[in-house]
C-alpha cells in the first residue's frame, strides 16, 4: 500500500525542517547540553510543531529508542482532566529506559483542554520535571494558562515562507514523477496559505487523478475558497448589486459545499487587500468580526452572509 505523502516527506532530522532555521538553532544547542526545558509550541497549522517534538526525541533516543521514552496525544481528543491523572501522570512518573534522565511527552492541541486539566498539568510538570519533559503544541496561545506558559520557553512558528514550500513541491515533483505548469505550482502555494500539510495532502490527492497536476485538478479535490470567485462576489457587492452577490455566495456555498467560517475567512483576507477608503474598509472588518462572532454562537450561516453583503451593498 502507497505510504501517506505527509508522513513519507516529514522530517526525520533538524536539516531536512523547512523555515524554522532560528528554532532549529536553539533546540540544538538544548540537546548538545542534553538539558531540554519544557517547550510550547504554538502557531498555525501545517507549520511543524509536532515534527519538531518528533526530530527532538528522535535525536536524544534514536529511532529504536523512542518507544517506551516518547509518548504523543492529542489533547482535542481527550481534553478533560482524566487525561491527564491518568495517561500523561502514569507515564510522567515512570523513569527513563534511555541513557538520558527524562522521558518526553508531546502534548498536541494543548489549547484544547479545559483550564482544570491545564492546571492539573501544571502540578504534573512541576511534580515529574526530573523524570519527564513536556512539549506543548498549540494553535492559540491565549488559551493556554499563564502558569503553563510561565513553566516553558516558547517558540512561535510562522507560517512557512513561499520557498519552504516550493523546496518540498520540487523534492516530491522528482521523486514521483509529476509534471506542472507554472499555473498550478502557483496556485498550490497560494492555496497552503503556509500550511505544509495542507500542501501535502492536496498534491497527492490531486497527483492520483493524474501525474501532469492542473489547477484544475487541485480544485476537484479540494474543499477551498477560490479568491477570484469570493473577489467576484464582493465586487458586485461593493457596487451596490446585493443580488448578484447573493447569488455568486449562494454557488459557493451549494455547489462547492463550502461552511460560511470558510467564505467569511477569505472575505476578510480580501477586504484587507481592497484599494477602496480606510474608513469603509474599517466598516467592514468590524461588520466581519460580528458576523465570525455570530456564526460560532450558531447562528444561521446563510443569513449572516446575506447581511454582510448587504451591509456592503449599502455602503457608498
Amino acid at each position: 500500500m502507497e505510504q501517506i505523502w505527509v508522513d513519507k516527506y516529514r522530517p526525520k532530522t533538524f536539516a531536512d525542517i523547512q523555515g524554522q532555521s532560528t528554532f532549529v538553532d536553539r533546540v540544538k544547542a538544548f540537546l548538545e547540553a542534553k538539558n531540554l526545558p519544557h517547550l510550547l509550541f504554538a502557531g498555525v497549522p501545517g507549520t511543524g510543531k509536532t515534527t519538531m517534538a518528533m526530530v527532538i526525541a528522535r535525536e536524544l533516543y534514536g529511532e529504536n529508542g523512542m518507544k517506551g521514552n516518547y509518548m504523543e496525544l492529542n489533547a482535542s481528543d481527550d481534553r478533560g482532566i482524566d487525561v491527564i491523572r491518568n495517561q500523561i501522570k502514569e507515564f510522567a512518573k515512570l523513569k527513563s529506559l534511555a541513557d538520558i534522565p527524562y522521558k518526553i511527552i508531546c502534548l498536541d492541541e494543548a489549547d484544547s483542554l479545559t483550564k482544570e486539566a491545564q492546571q492539573a498539568l501544571r502540578r504534573t510538570m512541576e511534580r515529574y520535571s526530573a523524570s519527564c519533559r513536556f512539549i506543548l503544541a498549540c494553535n492559540e496561545l491565549s488559551k493556554i494558562i499563564d502558569p503553563i506558559q510561565s513553566r516553558c520557553v516558547l517558540f512561535k512558528f510562522k507560517a512557512l515562507p513561499k520557498e519552504a514550500l516550493l523546496s518540498l513541491l520540487n523534492k516530491i515533483e522528482k521523486e514521483e514523477g509529476l509534471t506542472f505548469n507554472n499555473e498550478s505550482k502557483e496556485f498550490l502555494l497560494e492555496m497552503a496559505k503556509g500550511d505544509l500539510r495542507r500542501l501535502v495532502n492536496t498534491l497527492q490527492a490531486a497527483a492520483s487523478i493524474s501525474k501532469t497536476v492542473t489547477t484544475k485538478q487541485v480544485l476537484e479535490v479540494l474543499d477551498f475558497v477560490n479568491p477570484k470567485e469570493v473577489e467576484e462576489m464582493l465586487s458586485f457587492a461593493i457596487k451596490g448589486d446585493f443580488f448578484g452577490a447573493r447569488d455568486q455566495m449562494i454557488k459557493l456555498r451549494t455547489l462547492r459545499g463550502l461552511s460560511a467560517l470558510e467564505i467569511l475567512k477569505e472575505i476578510y483576507r480580501n477586504v484587507l487587500e481592497m484599494d477602496i477608503d480606510p474608513k469603509t474598509k474599517v466598516k467592514f472588518v468590524d461588520r466581519i468580526a460580528t458576523v465570525e462572532f455570530r456564526l460560532v454562537e450558531g447562528s444561521d450561516e446563510e443569513l449572516q452572509l446575506e447581511a454582510l453583503l448587504a451591509m456592503m451593498s449599502m455602503i457608498p
